[in-house]
């Protein structure tokens, strides 16, 4: 008899692990939590777990994980900012900024954003829980975010989420469910998005205001990607808009001339810029019409201003990848290569010789602080428990970029709605979404001139995540707040 009552307990624990890792359609955890910010300590509560993205008939085919942070014990709710936060990718989860940069909580990292054991996180004293309440998403297929089979088990199609304008329609969709599950119409209301989250929130300004009649205070760019100045649609004049960053890292790792090394970085990258714009881009745009002479003139000012050999960058035809300087840049100094997104990371390739470097030093070094540490927090604070992995990165391709309008889109958004300001955050240092292309998309979105003064732009000696920095964490987080302050409507009408 003993022996069967073992063996029934140990079918019953067997039983217990034997079904389906899938994720709840619709749940939520609460939980409460205390913090310090700026010298005050409050209250706050976080509510994770899932919401549904609607099909056309009104059924679940995908589900999204979040998670809401609100300051308690607020008096007026209808006139506190709500902050909805996007990373990008396309594919990436919505972790970065959210345990790093405007979240409650932060990771374990030094103050240049190196890991650092035990991995981990610490409260925040300079997230902007203080003044905005947040909502960190994760869109299909990245942290816990899934598709839904209907109920004859059959997947939706791909393509309702996986491209430019898809994944515009259907997480504008799911902000209206949110915001109107969570009642925060009367709030104003901002978006942020970083990287590929940049394009995200331009063409999220847009289709919120057109299709859900959702008007918004901000939009708030980090680092943002713009599809439309880079040189994969074979618009080569493009890449001179990278050539401020290339002297920015120069000048970090003392690779340029004395002239140029002696200035500081924010005194040295106007002349840069200004070079970039009238000179290099009509150069290359010349393409072989270019004079022998100009062709040497517009080479040696490139060496000067990158501290690479003149010789190379003629070999190039003056357009210079970045993934090229990133390998050659201390090539005949250190052997080490730069990062991609953080250019003052430093990685180590199985050769000195080669075009591009072996691995991306830099991303390496975040998921070894990020990974364990988003997975420790939503288990053991935010009580949220699940054996589907969490996807820091998530597959999400074929992503269609065709028809891509999100710059316009944003235009007609600002045009529409005289409250709209946009902030734009970058680090020198990120060759990958390069600070100068932001300054030039923003030139880009109105080419007319009369909303520039609703523009801003913030630029932060660290990388593609400024915010690893510990000064720049302090500085970005604070231009937001100033942000929230400006853009707020206090008591005007929206007219021009």
């Amino acid at each position: 008899m003993k022996k069967f009552f073992s063996l029934l307990m140990l079918l019953g624990v067997l039983c217990s692990y034997a079904q389906s890792r899938t994720i709840p359609v619709d749940t939520m955890v609460i939980t409460t939590h205390n913090t310090t910010v700026k010298g005050q300590s409050f209250s706050y509560t976080a509510e994770t777990g899932m919401q549904p993205v609607w099909d056309n008939n009104g059924d679940p085919h995908a589900t999204l994980y979040y998670t809401y942070y609100t300051r308690n014990n607020v008096k007026d709710r209808a006139s506190r900012p709500l902050i909805i936060s996007f990373n990008g990718g396309p594919g990436s989860a919505s972790v970065w900024m959210h345990v790093a940069y405007t979240g409650p909580r932060i990771l374990n990292i030094d103050d240049e954003g190196y890991p650092v054991q035990p991995y981990g996180f610490k409260s925040n004293p300079y997230s902007i829980i203080d003044v905005a309440d947040i909502v960190f998403v994760n869109p299909v297929n990245t942290g816990y975010s899934r598709m839904v089979p209907d109920k004859d088990g059959k997947m939706p199609d791909k393509t309702n989420f996986f491209g430019i304008n898809a994944d515009i329609k259907y997480l504008a969709e799911w902000v209206n469910t949110f915001v109107s599950r969570h009642n925060r119409w009367e709030s104003p209301k901002y978006i942020i998005g970083e990287s590929y989250g940049g394009t995200r929130v331009m063409g999220l300004s847009n289709e919120l205001q057109s299709s859900q009649w959702m008007y918004l205070n901000g939009v708030i760019m980090v680092s943002p990607a713009d599809y439309n100045a880079y040189n994969t649609d074979g618009q080569p004049e493009y890449s001179a808009l990278d050539l401020p960053y290339k002297a920015a890292a120069a000048w970090y790792h003392k690779m340029l001339p004395s002239a140029l090394q002696s200035k500081d970085l924010t005194d040295m990258l106007p002349e840069v810029e200004e070079y970039a714009i009238n000179t290099l881009m009509p150069a290359i745009a010349k393409g072989s019409n270019i004079s022998d002479s100009e062709r040497n003139n517009v080479a040696e000012k490139y060496s000067y201003y990158t501290g690479m050999n003149k010789k190379v960058i003629l070999q190039h035809n003056l357009v210079v990848p970045n993934s090229f300087f990133w390998k050659e840049l201390l090539r005949d100094k250190t052997g080490q290569t730069i990062g991609r997104l953080d250019s003052r990371y430093l990685g180590i390739d199985r050769m000195e010789a080669g075009m591009r470097p072996d691995y991306s030093a830099e991303l390496t070094s975040w998921l070894h602080s990020f990974t364990p540490a988003i997975n420790h927090y939503i288990k053991n604070e935010l009580k949220f428990n699940t054996d589907v992995k969490y996807n820091m990165f998530g597959p999400v391709h074929p992503w269609d970029n065709s028809n891509n309008e999100v710059r316009d889109g944003l235009r007609q958004a600002m045009a529409s709605n005289p409250y709209l300001h946009v902030l734009n955050q970058s680090g020198y240092y990120d060759g990958a979404t390069t600070y100068f292309t932001a300054k030039y998309t923003l030139s880009q979105i109105d080419p007319s001139g009369k909303m520039k003064d609703r523009m801003e732009f913030k630029g932060y000696r660290s990388g593609h995540m400024m915010y690893l920095r510990h000064e720049d964490l302090i500085k970005a987080n604070e231009d937001i707040r100033e942000f929230i302050k400006k853009s707020s409507a206090n008591g005007k009408p929206a007219k021009y």
